[in-house]
C-alpha cells in the first residue's frame, strides 16, 4: 500500500507538477474558502472570494463588521449562501474568542486540540476542519474530500463504505507525516479528478495512473 501510494504521487507530480495550493493570500482567506467550498466547486468559491475582496472584507475585523445579510449577499456565488454566512459567523466568533482574531496565535495550540476546537464550531465538519488545519495552519493532516474518495475507490485503495477517519488513516499511516507532502498530494488528487477522474464520463483510458 505504501509503495503504491508513493508511486501514485510520483506519477501525478510528474504529470501535473506543483499545484501551489491553497490559492489564498492569508490564512484567514484559506479558512473562509474552506467553509465556502462546502458542496460547491472552487470556481464558485473564487467568485465569492472576489466579491469579498472587492468589498475589502477579507480581514477579520472587516468580516466581523459585516451584517450577516450583507455577508450572505457577497458569498451568494458559492451557493447555500445563508447557511454558509451563518457558518462563517460561527467560525469568526470562534477565532475571536480563542485567538482574538489572530490566526497566528493558533500556533500555540497542538494539532489535536486545535482540531477538536474547530470541530466544536457549528457547521465545521472533519473535511473543513482538516482543510483549515493543513492549508491555513500548516498542520500535517490529510484532507479527505469527495475527490479523495473517488480516486481511492476507483483505484482500489478503499471499498467505498469507509468512514472519514478510516480513509484519512489510510493516507496518514502510509505516507511520511509532512505538511508539504500532504498539501501537494491532496492538490494533485483534486487536479486528477478535474482533468481525468471526473464524476461522470471519466477519461480512464488516458488516465496518468493507468497501470499503477
Amino acid at each position: 500500500m505504501r509503495k503504491r501510494l508513493y508511486a501514485v504521487y510520483a506519477r501525478l507530480f510528474a504529470r501535473f507538477g506543483s499545484q501551489l495550493w491553497w490559492p489564498a493570500e492569508t490564512p484567514l482567506e484559506v479558512a473562509v474558502g474552506a467553509v465556502l467550498t462546502q458542496n460547491t466547486s472552487w470556481r464558485n468559491v473564487e467568485k465569492a472570494i472576489f466579491n469579498l475582496r472587492g468589498a475589502k472584507a477579507l480581514s477579520f475585523r472587516a468580516l466581523r463588521r459585516l451584517p450577516e445579510e450583507r455577508l450572505a449577499e457577497l458569498i451568494r456565488p458559492a451557493g447555500y449562501y445563508n447557511i454558509k454566512a451563518d457558518r462563517l459567523v460561527n467560525l469568526l466568533d470562534f477565532l475571536g474568542r480563542e485567538y482574538g482574531g489572530n490566526l497566528r496565535k493558533a500556533g500555540n495550540t497542538s494539532t489535536a486540540d486545535l482540531r477538536v476546537k474547530l470541530l466544536s464550531v457549528k457547521g465545521i465538519g472533519p473535511e473543513t476542519a482538516d482543510s483549515i488545519l493543513l492549508y491555513a495552519f500548516d498542520r500535517p493532516v490529510f484532507v479527505v474530500d469527495a475527490y479523495t474518495r473517488r480516486f481511492a475507490l476507483r483505484h482500489g485503495f478503499i471499498k467505498g463504505d469507509e468512514d472519514y477517519a478510516s480513509v484519512q488513516k489510510l493516507f496518514m499511516q502510509n505516507l511520511k507525516c509532512d505538511v508539504k507532502l500532504f498539501n501537494e498530494y491532496h492538490a494533485l488528487i483534486v487536479r486528477l479528478n478535474k482533468d481525468f477522474c471526473r464524476k461522470n464520463d471519466p477519461f480512464c483510458d488516458s488516465c496518468p495512473l493507468k497501470g499503477i
